[in-house]
């Protein structure tokens, strides 16, 4: 009995002291908040403010921002449906009696919903969590405007202070729910594949004989990366560089080192990988770009994964995809060497993928406007520009001719349907997974078709094939390919071989 005394005075107290905040609110007067913070809570319903900041972000922002804004609007939908469904109705606190609250703040349609929690609240800061936690710069512009629509809500006499607290702190915990299901979920997607084990790579087990060289740009996945790299591995020799100084940087580093260790995404990886075959020495990734596929292919998820495999020495063999001019006569240059010097005419590797056609142009238009226009416009400026204005390439295929809006070809089997799949169960196959979009028509028509054709099917739009070797000739002058992300300009004849256990990357078993 005392007990039940105790709690009802406590909450009695509390309830006071709610009463007291708010009404001491509705007396203060600012005068350039009158209209302002009514007219931003208004701005909050329904989410529209939300969604047209994340809106933005997503066309004009990189693709971190983009991924930021996508994470932003599932901690608000989340942290929405929370409320609504659960919280709304499982207190069902009524609103506050609007007396002292001046009629120019009032809303005027007063909320039918119950009072506790705040949903403008949760969801104000479950977007600006959201999008702190995936690019904690835009979440550091995003919060006091977040923090001035929760206060809005008391302001305009619809919410006790108590109210927003709740809905505050119910957003933040949406936002870290959401960053730990995406993390779920990328760990379910990094499954270790059946690459054979590789014999004799060293095991370092405070990181001497080990140089990481860092991509600047990785931003604040390098720093993560950094901190890592010096708690498990101190010994660890790192270079961060960027730019043009990367290529040069990664053969220094993999001529005098035992193990060339490299942080960025997939375009830095494949740098590395062609210092490292070249060099003969194994290599150690730390997933720190945008786009990881070839470290979540491999089955790394992050930093600790290398670090764990570099103290214990497991590493294992993948396959390598390698595109290397060729002669008209039919024979290969560097053929028993290392695909050549460079990239572009003078050949390269690719751990993922290979492209002519379609997504080659994209990457161009794109690389070219980013600069003065930034990365999301430039992308939507290149769609727009390579879906009107490009024609087919016109290639001879294994000897005859073809005409194709897209030709990829993939470092292993992908799975999934479509000219460009994006996931493989392992990386140790050595076969090169083969789409053709063929050419006829409007490119938009003919990917979207090809898109829903099967992954091996031949079809008027696509046909999917697994080879090992294919030779590219009567190329177009100046025409683009991809590989990894990267752009070059292609010779007149190439040839695509896959080299089976190429190279020695370390993954924990």
């Amino acid at each position: 009995m005392a007990d039940r005394e105790q709690r009802l005075t406590w909450r009695g107290t509390a309830a006071q002291w709610d009463r007291r905040l708010f009404d001491a609110v509705a007396r203060r007067h600012w005068p350039a908040a009158e209209r302002a913070l009514p007219a931003l809570g208004r701005a909050a319903d329904h989410g529209v403010l939300w969604g047209g900041i994340a809106a933005g972000l997503t066309v004009l922002g990189s693709a971190r921002t983009r991924k930021a804004a996508l994470r932003a609007a599932a901690s608000l939908a989340l942290a929405s449906a929370t409320v609504n469904t659960v919280g709304k109705w499982s207190v069902r606190r009524p609103r506050p009696l609007l007396e002292g609250v001046p009629l120019v703040r009032r809303p005027a349609v007063q909320p039918w919903t119950t009072s506790f929690p705040s949903g403008h609240s949760a969801s104000a800061f479950a977007f600006a969590a959201g999008l702190a936690l995936e690019s904690p710069a835009w979440g550091a512009v995003v919060a006091p405007v977040a923090a001035s629509v929760a206060f809005s809500r008391v302001y305009t006499g619809v919410h006790y202070p108590s109210d927003v607290a709740a809905g505050a702190l119910l957003g933040v915990a949406a936002g870290l729910t959401v960053r730990e299901l995406a993390r779920g979920a990328r760990r379910a997607r990094a499954v270790p594949g059946d690459e054979r084990p590789a014999a004799g790579v060293p095991a370092l087990p405070d990181g001497a004989g080990l140089t990481v060289v860092v991509n600047s740009g990785a931003g604040t996945a390098g720093d993560a990366v950094l901190g890592v790299l010096r708690d498990r591995l101190p010994r660890a020799e790192v270079v961060e560089c960027g730019g043009e100084e990367l290529e040069a940087e990664l053969t220094a580093a993999a001529a005098r080192a035992e193990v060339l260790g490299v942080c960025g995404g997939d375009g830095t990886v494949n740098a590395a990988a062609t210092a490292a075959l070249r060099a003969g020495v194994p290599l150690a990734v730390f997933p720190g770009g945008t786009l990881n596929h070839f470290a979540l292919d491999l089955g790394l998820t992050g930093a600790e994964d290398t670090c764990r495999a570099v103290t214990e020495g497991q590493a294992v063999r993948v396959a390598v995809g390698r595109f290397t001019p060729a002669g008209a006569s039919g024979a290969t240059e560097g053929d028993g060497g290392d695909g050549g010097e460079g990239s572009g005419g003078g050949g390269g590797y690719f751990l993922n993928t290979f492209s002519f056609g379609v997504y080659p142009q994209l990457l161009r238009h794109r690389l070219r406007w980013a600069p003065r226009i930034g990365g999301g416009p430039a992308a939507l400026a290149a769609a727009w520009r390579v879906l009107r204005a490009e024609r087919p390439v016109r290639l001879t295929l294994a000897g005859r001719p073809r005409s194709a809006w897209l030709l990829f070809a993939g470092n292993g089997t992908y799975h999934g349907t479509g000219p460009t799949p994006r996931r493989r169960d392992g990386l140790g196959e050595g076969l090169l997974d083969l789409r053709l979009v063929h050419g006829g028509g409007r490119p938009g028509p003919r990917l979207l078709a090809a898109a829903l054709a099967g992954p091996l099917t031949r079809s008027p739009a696509h046909t999917a094939v697994r080879l090992r070797r294919l030779r590219i000739e009567d190329i177009p002058p100046g025409t683009p390919f991809a590989y990894d992300g990267e752009y070059a300009k292609a010779p007149p004849a190439l040839v695509l071989d896959a080299l089976p256990d190429a190279l020695s990357v370390y993954r924990p078993s």
